[in-house]
């Protein structure tokens, strides 16, 4: 080999390779990736903030449901386990739980059924954005308004839907909220037309995301629209429905600002679901003991209910991986 072909050393540094120095791995790095514990440490304010508004309440919770709360000076009795006995021989207490089940079944089968329809007619329409601008509107008004708008909407006298319900013979003199067979209708109708938005904005979340070429690929090979959507867009769009379901099922079993407005659990108690019981023997008669074993039992149920709906709408492909995973 000739000497012009051997790399020459530098002067000072007395390197082969002219103007780089090969460190060694255990010199420190730039951008260096940072370790678990200070993630940890970001987010401590905020967990110890959300521990503090969420915490504390349950304990309380619990506390009052086990005794009998009394406002004052008084100290309060110790009770055990009876608020939470009683509950299962009051009537009121048994119906709240049976008209919730049919509220929260029509109001989310409505509107999901009506918010998976129109992302669907919305996605890639021509007015797009605004149509989504308009739908949207119900969905920021407040639910107390939208009760108030709604109950002069039902009026007998003067109520617009009450002369067209009654034009069409589907109601008779009475109004819509005036019936103890129609009234819990009437407050459904008003949590469709204000939420149904939400789900259609969800939706059309998902759909944004479906892989364009599964579709072209599918309609190349002769699928219809309908069997295109099954079995390319509705897997696709599975966890975006999931949390879609999941938010209007706990708001449906919290939200009573509109049912207050509309009929305060009347006529004839055939609207008071269990949260408006909730309020009425707590705010209104301040049983807070019994008003605590009520909210304990209605948080318990809800979270069961929530686990549930999880399992049945998992994402398919998911399901599939995990069962893959364990053979």
């Amino acid at each position: 080999m000739r000497e012009a072909d051997t790399p020459m050393a530098h002067p000072i540094y007395g390197q082969n390779e002219w103007g780089f120095i090969k460190s060694d791995d255990n010199s420190p790095k730039l951008n260096e990736t940072p370790s678990k514990r200070f993630y940890v440490y970001l987010m401590a304010p905020a967990i110890a903030l959300l521990a503090l508004i969420t915490i504390y309440p349950f304990f309380w919770l619990l506390y009052m449901s086990l005794h009998k709360v009394k406002l004052g000076p008084v100290d309060d009795k110790f009770v055990g386990f009876k608020n939470y006995a009683r509950l299962f021989n009051d009537e009121k207490y048994l119906d709240g739980w049976i008209l919730l089940g049919k509220y929260s079944a029509m109001c989310l089968s409505a509107e999901i059924i009506l918010g998976v329809t129109l992302a669907i007619i919305l996605n890639n329409s021509r007015y797009e954005k605004l149509l989504i601008t308009l739908f949207l509107m119900p969905m920021m008004v407040s639910p107390v308004v939208a009760g108030l708008l709604w109950f002069y909407l039902y009026n007998g006298t003067f109520g617009w839907y009450h002369w067209l319900f009654e034009s069409l013979g589907i109601l008779g003199g009475a109004s819509i909220l005036g019936s103890p067979k129609t009234a819990l209708y009437g407050i459904v109708i008003v949590d469709i037309w204000q939420w149904t938005p939400l789900i259609t904005l969800i939706t059309l979340a998902g759909l944004k995301r479906v892989p364009q070429d599964q579709l072209e690929a599918n309609m190349v090979d002769g699928s219809s629209p309908v069997r295109n959507f099954f079995s390319v867009s509705l897997p696709n769009i599975y966890p975006f429905l999931l949390i879609a379901i999941l938010l209007r099922f706990m708001d449906n079993f919290r939200f009573i600002d509109h049912i207050l407005a509309m009929t305060g659990g009347g006529p004839a108690d055939s609207t008071k679901l269990l949260p408006v019981y909730l309020f009425d023997v707590s705010f209104k008669f301040f049983k807070l003991g019994r008003g605590g074993a009520v909210a304990f039992t209605l948080l318990l149920v809800t979270i069961i209910l929530g686990m549930i709906l999880v399992r049945i709408f998992e994402d398919p492909a998911r399901k599939q991986a995990l069962q893959s995973d364990d053979n």
